[in-house]
């Protein structure tokens, strides 16, 4: 039943997207849909667009695996579009850019402008789309049993069939209709939990009681190499083997392995995580890895996730597909007030998630919660059919966030990268980006979601933002300033995650600075920018540019 759900989505998406194989005949039709998409439809496409694996699964998983200061990552994704409809919507449709590449290009006269945007938006749009496929198979396995791989190229065969066909009006269909959906299969569930749990469990959720002995006899399958530390004599039994008793001290655990604790032995401790329900856990600040800086750690996501928005090539595609300006400006609009609806409701799933099912926190598979909290309420049909229903809402949030993605990989090779783009060279492309992207997701099962996704925002906000806002506001951007900013915040930003990601960092502040570098990496772009800039001269034709960024392109 739960592979039917997903298959039905699946092949609902590629049907809907059909819609768009018609109308779709040169470039434009396939990068912008012509320009003709209103702000209504537009709103819920790039909110489908929006509401990805990070904000369907992720969230919960987060405050299960770091506590309620997770909930400041919905602030910072909603906030974005604030920030986005006040500085970028408008200005950017009037440019007629069909990319943010474009739009550099025009602005600043520079090809080579152009060539190093398109770059950026490669690794922006990998570190945020290679989590998707990665959810993707981690969803179908834990709900349906199949091998990882199965699911990351479901997901892969079906964005891009259906982006090869039909471009960006079949994605905005698809997008639309998936926001709808995902509403419909993120809020019941939630609401059926709600009541399922009874006063007992809301109250606890409310009032988390910390983790530290096992209620029932938990078997814990680790999905990451672990290190646990035991404080108390506390007896195991370690992949199907007879029970033991572990002293005091530190156990490395390889990925794969299953420990079955019984009821009442003690909660190991994992390094650089906190136990759900605790002091630490249920402080309203962001602390991940127990670095010690929490007021630090919240700045620096909110930095990244607010800001980051604005340099989502994904999303700033989706104004240039508006009519005007002021049609750009109601989506956003309107876009905020279908986002703040939809994370009402991730908390709901991460409480219930941390007083039901708080051994995540051990294995590693927090993304997971959503998706595992049906079964472990009700243990029959209802939650059976909750299951699949979540299943078909996660994988439909999984596919429209990476049609969005992967037409921007698409359009940043043929239309910005290679000369003489061509409707056949964009489907072609299209194709062999998504087996790439498959290729890259299939060893990452052991990468965490939601950090990936946050190192995306980061470079984002380390590269477009400062290339946007000052080039949207700021007459005296030079060519030169922008490729020196645009260099310097893609180092420090993307240099210092995977510095962090794969030869590691020291615990406290250099975890924090290193993990979430946009406190500083963003001041640092901005700031360069402007001081090469003041030592250039900018282009001739920028009083022209700007009158044409903010006077409305409507004539009387």
């Amino acid at each position: 039943m739960i592979a039917g759900a997903i298959l039905l989505v699946v092949v609902v998406t590629m049907v809907i997207g059909a819609r768009g194989v018609a109308a779709m005949r040169t470039t434009s039709d396939f990068l912008v849909a012509s320009r003709r998409i209103s702000p209504t439809l537009n709103a819920a496409a790039v909110s489908g667009e929006y509401l990805s694996a990070a904000s369907f699964l992720g969230v919960a998983g987060l405050m299960v695996k770091d506590g309620v200061g997770a909930l400041w990552y919905p602030v910072g994704f909603a906030a974005g579009y604030i920030a986005m409809l006040t500085l970028v919507a408008a200005p950017m449709r009037r440019t007629g850019a069909l990319t943010v590449p474009d739009f550099a290009e025009a602005r600043l006269g520079s090809p080579a402008l152009r060539k190093l945007s398109a770059l950026v938006v490669l690794v922006i749009a990998t570190l945020y789309v290679v989590p998707q496929f990665k959810a993707a198979g981690m969803v179908l396995t834990a709900v349906a049993g199949t091998p990882y791989w199965v699911g990351v190229v479901v997901a892969g065969a079906a964005v891009s069939v259906t982006l090869a066909l039909g471009g960006m009006r079949a994605a905005t269909y698809v997008q639309a209709f998936q926001f709808g959906l995902k509403m419909l299969l993120f809020v019941a569930p939630a609401i059926w939990l709600l009541l399922q749990v009874g006063a007992d469990t809301r109250r606890g959720a409310l009032s988390p009681v910390e983790f530290t002995r096992f209620s029932h006899v938990t078997p814990v399958e680790f999905q990451l190499d672990t290190q646990l530390t035991i404080t108390e004599p506390t007896p195991v039994a370690i992949g199907g083997g007879p029970e033991q008793v572990l002293a005091p001290g530190t156990y490395p655990v390889e990925a794969g392995a299953t420990w079955t604790f019984p009821t009442g032995s003690s909660v190991p401790e994992v390094a650089g995580a906190q136990r759900p329900g605790g002091e630490t856990w249920a402080r309203p600040l962001l602390d991940p890895g127990g670095a010690g800086h929490p007021v630090l750690a919240t700045w620096s996501v909110l930095i990244a996730t607010v800001l980051g928005t604005m340099g989502l090539p994904h999303i700033i595609v989706r104004f240039h597909t508006s009519s005007d300006g002021r049609g750009a400006r109601r989506t956003a609009a309107i876009t905020v007030g279908l986002l703040s609806v939809f994370y009402l409701f991730p908390a709901v799933y991460g409480l219930l998630g941390a007083v039901l099912l708080p051994e995540l926190y051990l294995s590693g598979a927090t993304d997971t919660v959503v998706v595992a909290l049906p079964a472990r309420v009700d243990g029959g049909w209802a939650g059976f059919l909750v299951t699949a229903l979540l299943s078909a809402g996660a994988f439909a949030a999984f596919l429209a966030t990476s049609l969005g993605l992967l037409l921007a990989l698409s359009g940043a090779v043929s239309h910005d990268l290679l000369p003489g783009t061509t409707l056949r060279r964009l489907r072609l492309t299209t194709l062999g980006t998504a087996a790439i992207v498959v290729a890259l997701a299939l060893p990452a099962v052991h990468l965490d979601v939601g950090v990936l996704v946050t190192s995306g925002f980061a470079v984002a906000a380390s590269t477009f933002c400062p290339l946007l806002v000052l080039g949207i506001w700021w007459a005296r951007l030079t060519a030169r300033g922008a490729v020196v900013g645009m260099v310097v915040g893609l180092v420090a930003s993307a240099g210092s995650i995977a510095i962090d990601l794969f030869a590691g960092t020291p615990p406290g502040l250099v975890s924090i600075l290193f993990g979430q570098p946009a406190l500083w990496s963003v001041p640092l772009a901005f700031a360069t920018m402007v001081l090469v800039s003041l030592r250039g001269r900018p282009p001739a034709w920028a009083p022209a540019a700007m009158l044409r960024l903010h006077l409305d392109e409507r004539r009387p």
